[in-house]
């Protein structure tokens, strides 16, 4: 079987899926272990976009297989914002406080279910020669103060 190589930059998130797929993928390999050292721009309008995206991207440039997901925030009061910008929300890729300090900004005047939200998530395997593959799945939610 081919190795997997897992499309992301996040070394907890690596390990994490080494551990979940451990007994399906015999070697799993991050993208430097599989010498990719591009950067992804994440242009699609949605998660599923965006994890495909990557996922074609990393299987393209090294001749295995690929996963990748992308994730974030939708706070339905708010147009589904932050979605896709969920890593930049605040204008600074991963900043995870700044992030969150905006989010509670923008959501200051919200009440009640106005502050209901999901987090949602998408992952997307690439295999040389075959359809992508994608699943999705949410997790509702409601923002506190």
């Amino acid at each position: 079987m081919n190795p997997l190589v897992i499309a992301s930059c996040n070394h907890n998130k690596t390990a994490e899926i080494r551990a979940i797929l451990g007994g399906i993928y015999a070697r799993m390999l991050s993208m430097t272990e599989a010498g990719f050292s591009g950067e992804i721009e994440e242009t699609g309008a949605t998660f599923r976009d965006n994890a495909i995206l990557k996922a074609r991207v990393v299987m393209e440039a090294t001749g295995m297989d690929s996963l990748a997901d992308d994730s974030g925030l939708e706070v339905f009061a708010l147009g589904g914002a932050p979605g896709v910008l969920s890593a930049r929300y605040s204008g600074r890729h991963g900043d995870d406080a700044a992030n969150n300090e905006k989010l509670l900004r923008d959501m200051e005047r919200l009440t009640g279910r106005q502050r209901d939200a999901q987090y949602a998530c998408c992952i997307a395997l690439a295999r040389p020669g075959l359809p992508i593959l994608t699943a999705e799945g949410t997790c509702p939610g409601t923002i506190l103060r």
